[in-house]
């Protein structure tokens, strides 16, 4: 199988590329990425000098991705703008990537009639839920403009399924978590924190509720859906490990013999959605279940940042500095 991978530098593109070619040594990938500040090719040394692997530079609303993509057989769009932070200070961007780069890749695969395309989304489209748990059939109510952009792609993606006959998935998965992660999301921005003794920033009160996915986990999810996944379906992925903000940083203080005492809460973001929750019957019924418990899934991740340090360093000592500091404020 040839698969094209957008926005195969971040975080879950990465994690999923090196999971595709160890499993699958014939595949071959394409990995196009316009690398923003959070994509990073230094995520795929182990892969860079693969024979099955290629990178381009290039932007998913950039129509010349057609020319690149003859002989693939399958997209699966990872590229998007995603930190909620970032999307509330410049929306723009975020409907720029998010909904019209979407429109671009689904129009090349309809002209180059690709046999499956894949939009990799988010359980945040549903919104927030104080009790019981969204399936894929509830409706969508974003708080955001990130939610909302990725909410806005979903629908264009069965649009093009329904008028099209595009054979198309949707992936709403909760939040990830895992190695390679950028250092502005809630858990790496807590371990790296913590290592270096500074304030680990808490939104609000600390009770928020999320459920946190190791990335493995929704890699193996995706490779399922892949090869299994109905046409025109939506699938969730989730790990039923709801855990409150205040909890996983405690968690991870204890992890790495930190005090509490470095826990800061912060000014509440505006729009916070209190809880994510979804079902996941759907992909349990083609096979598919969990395999890390939360607490292993973080000291293994905490490991990670603690034995990578050369990784994440540069980014946080380089322009992310300066957002952290205007944003938390501390």
């Amino acid at each position: 199988m040839n698969i094209v991978v957008t926005g195969g530098a971040g975080f879950i593109g990465s994690n999923f590329i090196k999971y595709i070619l160890k499993k699958y040594p014939d595949y071959k990938i394409l990995n196009i990425d316009k690398l923003t500040y959070a994509g990073n090719l230094d995520n795929l040394k182990e892969v860079e000098n693969n024979k099955n692997y290629k990178f381009v530079k290039m932007d998913i609303c950039e129509r010349e991705i057609e020319d690149l993509i003859t002989g693939y057989d399958v997209i699966i769009n990872f590229a998007a703008e995603t930190h909620v932070d970032r999307a509330i200070e410049n929306p723009e961007i975020f409907l720029k990537t998010d909904i019209f780069g979407t429109f671009n890749l689904l129009e090349i695969s309809r002209k180059k009639k690709i046999e499956k395309y894949i939009q990799i989304s988010t359980d945040e489209v549903y919104g927030s839920i104080e009790n019981g748990s969204f399936d894929e059939t509830s409706p969508l109510n974003p708080s955001n403009p990130y939610s909302a952009s990725k909410a806005s792609a979903d629908l264009l993606v069965l649009s093009y399924f329904k008028t099209y006959k595009l054979p198309v998935n949707i992936i709403r998965s909760t939040n990830n978590y895992g190695p390679n992660q950028y250092p502005e999301k809630f858990i790496p921005l807590l371990i790296t924190n913590g290592i270096d003794n500074k304030f680990l920033p808490i939104y609000g009160d600390g009770l928020y509720v999320r459920e946190w996915l190791y990335v493995e986990d929704n890699c193996r999810a995706i490779d399922l859906i892949l090869h299994k996944g109905e046409d025109g379906e939506i699938y969730n992925v989730s790990s039923g490990e709801e855990r409150e903000n205040i909890y996983v940083a405690k968690k991870i203080l204890e992890i790495l013999g930190k005090p509490e005492s470095l826990i800061r809460f912060v000014k509440d973001r505006p729009g916070h959605d209190r809880r994510y929750s979804i079902k996941f019957e759907k992909l349990k019924k083609l096979g598919w279940e969990p395999l890390f418990k939360f607490e292993d899934g973080l000291e293994k991740t905490v490991n990670w940042y603690i034995e990578n340090e050369w990784w994440w360093r540069k980014i946080k000592e380089g322009d992310f500095k300066e957002y952290y500091k205007k944003h938390y404020q501390i």
